[in-house]
């Protein structure tokens, strides 16, 4: 048995650290903001100097809390956000393109009548959103000197001078063959990224080598894509559960089994994880802005924070006929609509904070749900409970629209780390061979459950508001 793990989770707005034992749970926590630039132009940027000294700081403030060694370590990444760096020197070259950045746009535009081969090949729809495009962009207008990868490659090599990705981080580039789990040189050719030198791809569970970032050498054991690592975490280890987590952005993500399902509704398809040399795939749905539609609300002082959430949407029974749509960094999956913003509607003189704060849960509820239904479609069945995990879950308001909205209930984790959770999970398979998942995993029992207390009528009505006032903003747009 192994002792205590290092988890670290390198997320948009900061990184998360636990020190998990598998005994007695979580024994430190840290915690280090990141702060992304976002600028006109829908452009956002990040210091990879800051990304890394996040993840030192994470780590080092849960040591010390925990106050006792641990055997291995994993890291989790934030999927889509590339830089340029050199290997030589593990200089960064580039700033960090977020994965929200959407200024590789015209990359995909040229690229558009290869779109549906790339889908087919990849399981992504062509958009600026995933790391390919944005890994060209840098390549066509920063440098084209050393590597362009995702962050955890930069991340990893950093810490252990190896120079990989794993396999559910490699399905998020639009650059991997979804079937052979390898790169292909036909995405390659298309993004005119021919001879690049990749990362090599790795098994989730697979060691990488060791680090002495954090004092003592620490052997790194569990690598992941953070969403991917949530799924593990809330025990979706099969076809016919899902799970949202609710941090920046909202992602729903479904199992789906061992071979990749290119569902036709608009989801993504990819690697679930890579483990003991066995694949696991899944359907994901995104939402490009859950926590930071929060913090708009914030900045505009309507309230304080997301604690407010509660307490001000309280104040009033519903939305007063407000309805919002959050696209405040354009609309994803399931219309995959990047260039729309946010649309407000149905205000008056009688309209208050409250009224803002309930037609925000509304909307983010609502694509949620509009992801559940695009997966019972590709899966032809219902899911029957959605576990959810992230900071937002700590609003009774909105998981209670969620459920009524969703028609389902909804599982609220009770460690909101779901991420961090899930990558400790890994780095424990990659520490102690043979150890299975179902026995890495801690035994998963929600902390909150919510049940639907609208009726379906309602719901439905409630839906189809929001889906005229979607379409409302697609027909004003111009394809």
């Amino acid at each position: 048995m192994t002792g205590p793990v290092l988890a670290v989770d390198q997320g948009t707005s900061g990184t998360k650290a636990l020190v998990i034992c598998p005994e007695r749970g979580v024994l430190g926590t840290g915690f280090a903001a990141v702060r992304p630039r976002h600028l006109p132009g829908g452009l956002v940027e990040a210091d990879p100097a800051e990304l890394y000294e996040s993840v030192l700081a994470a780590g080092h403030r849960a040591l010390a809390e925990a106050g006792e060694p641990v055997t291995a370590l994993g890291l989790a990444n934030q999927g889509e956000t590339v830089l340029a760096w050199d290997r030589d020197t593990g200089r960064p070259l580039t700033d960090a393109l977020v994965w929200q950045d959407r200024r590789a746009e015209h990359v995909c535009t040229e690229l558009a009548p290869h779109a549906e081969e790339l889908r087919e090949l990849t399981g992504l729809p062509l958009d600026p959103y995933f790391a390919a495009p944005k890994m060209a962009w840098i390549r066509r207008h920063l440098t084209r000197e050393g590597v362009v990868t995702t962050t955890d490659a930069w991340l990893v090599h950093r810490l252990t001078g190896a120079y990989v990705t794993d396999a559910a981080t490699a399905g998020r580039t639009q650059l991997l063959d979804l079937d052979r789990v390898e790169w292909s040189d036909r995405a390659l050719d298309l993004y005119q990224l021919t001879g690049e030198n990749l990362p090599e791809v790795v098994a989730n569970d697979q060691p990488v080598g060791t680090t002495t970032a954090f004092g003592p050498e620490i052997p790194l054991t569990g690598l992941a894509v953070d969403q991917q690592a949530a799924l593990l975490a809330q025990r979706v280890t099969a076809p016919g559960g899902a799970k949202c987590t609710y941090g920046t952005g909202a992602f729903l993500l479904a199992h789906t089994g061992d071979t990749p399902r290119r569902g036709t509704s608009g989801l993504v398809s990819c690697v679930a994880w890579r483990l003991a040399g066995r694949t696991s795939h899944c359907l994901d749905g995104q939402v490009y802005t859950a926590a930071s539609a929060v913090r708009w609300l914030t900045d505009l002082g309507v309230i304080t924070g997301a604690a407010d959430l509660d307490r001000v949407g309280a104040a009033v029974p519903d939305s007063g006929g407000v309805t919002f749509v959050p696209a405040l960094a354009g609309l994803a999956a399931p219309w995959w609509r990047g260039d729309l913003r946010g649309s407000l509607t149905g205000l008056g003189l009688d309209t208050t904070a409250g009224h803002l704060v309930r037609a925000l849960c509304e909307g983010l509820a609502a694509q949620v749900a509009e992801l559940a239904e695009a997966v019972a479609t590709d899966l032809g069945t219902p899911l029957d409970v959605l576990r959810v995990d992230g900071g937002l879950t700590r609003s009774a308001l909105l998981m209670q629209t969620q459920a009524d909205l969703l028609q389902r209930p909804v599982e609220v984790s009770a460690l909101p780390d779901a991420t961090a959770l899930g990558v400790g999970v890994l780095a424990r398979l990659g520490a102690e061979p043979g150890l299975t998942v179902h026995d890495a995993l801690p035994d998963w029992k929600p902390a909150a459950v919510y049940e639907p207390r609208m009726t379906a009528d309602e719901a439905a009505d409630r839906l189809g508001t929001f889906r005229t006032a979607v379409a409302a903003l697609l027909d004003r747009a111009p394809a």
